[in-house]
């Protein structure tokens, strides 16, 4: 046997068992994917999230295998959920928003877990830091802390300049209220508003918060970003319409639905960018080496046709810096 017909055939036997043991089912990387609202209302994020697997080689049914869990809204069918996910034995368990990511690390310390839109990781005990966050959890945050809310509230005031009282609606199911209440608070201090706290755990509570909104005689509406708000956005805007109320929401498909405006991090490009640490652990990374990282991309998103229904003159300044205004 001549050395060319040798060395093509050895290199012929040191692939055969490769290929093998790529093409067996058992060996394509299979992920969990956790989320604690419903796959109609997040269908933009998921896309997302797919489109960044795309761009990094990974396309679903061909050489990677997602199994989809969504509570729908329910925060207590989280952990049934995961402890599906958990028996699947997936690799990564990818978990969306912060009631996800909670039920997910406590379902497990040792599946890697990548986060997205989590809010204050440390504070909840998720990470070590954010640089190192050590452990089985890295991923995407939706806050940079008080600075987001002080923001929402600043476009609040530019909207209307003599607010003075704010309602904040919140979920006391999610485990993001208590970082929330906490930077809001920060927030309206410094800006001179007064807040008045109100919870919707169920849709059935919207109307009884709403009547509280106007007993108190609160002039505009902070809306926390919420899995159970975003399945039930179109009647929240109804009842803000009904009730006069200009709203802020901190995801932009409440303005879609009717809401005045939105401002926050780009819940889409944290979605793409959840793929980029799914795609590092299934190469080997271990999530407790990866930096967890900040919103970098923010958005403000203005509905015209809300302001004129409320009779609100939306000033020019604030029109010009928004990144998209529904006319």
């Amino acid at each position: 046997m001549d050395r060319r017909r040798f060395l093509s055939l050895t290199a012929a036997l040191l692939a055969a068992p490769l290929a093998a043991e790529a093409q067996q089912p058992g060996k394509v990387p299979r992920i969990g994917y956790l989320s604690s609202s419903s796959a109609t209302s997040t269908s933009r994020f998921v896309d997302a999230f797919r489109q960044g697997l795309r761009e990094l080689g990974w396309l679903e049914g061909q050489n990677i295998v997602i199994d989809w869990r969504f509570a729908d809204g329910r925060f207590d069918r989280l952990p049934d959920l995961a402890a599906e996910l958990v028996r699947l034995k997936v690799q990564v368990i990818v978990a969306a928003p912060t009631p996800a990511v909670v039920t997910a690390k406590n379902a497990t310390a040792t599946i890697p877990i990548v986060m997205i839109n989590v809010s204050d990781p440390v504070g909840l005990g998720l990470v070590t830091s954010l640089a190192r966050p050590g452990g089985n959890a890295t991923g995407v945050s939706y806050s940079v802390g008080v600075e987001n809310f002080g923001k929402a509230l600043e476009l609040l005031k530019e909207s209307i300049p003599n607010i003075r009282r704010v309602a904040v609606l919140s979920n006391p199911a999610s485990a993001a209220r208590a970082p929330l209440i906490r930077d809001v608070g920060i927030a309206a201090r410094s800006l001179g508003l007064q807040l008045q706290h109100l919870e919707a755990q169920d849709p059935n509570d919207f109307d009884a918060a709403f009547a509280t909104m106007a007993k108190e005689r609160v002039e505009a509406l902070l809306v926390a970003a919420d899995s159970m708000f975003i399945i039930h956005r179109a009647r929240l805007a109804e009842l803000a319409a009904e009730n006069r109320l200009p709203a802020i929401y901190g995801i932009r498909e409440h303005v879609d639905a009717g809401g005045l405006m939105s401002y926050g991090p780009s819940t889409v490009a944290n979605y793409r960018r959840a793929a980029f640490f799914v795609d590092k652990i299934l190469k080997g990374a271990q999530p407790g080496d990866l930096p967890v990282e900040q919103p970098t991309k923010f958005e403000l998103v203005i509905n015209l046709r809300t302001a004129k229904a409320l009779g609100l003159t939306m000033p020019p300044s604030l029109l010009l810096r928004a990144d998209e205004v529904i006319e």
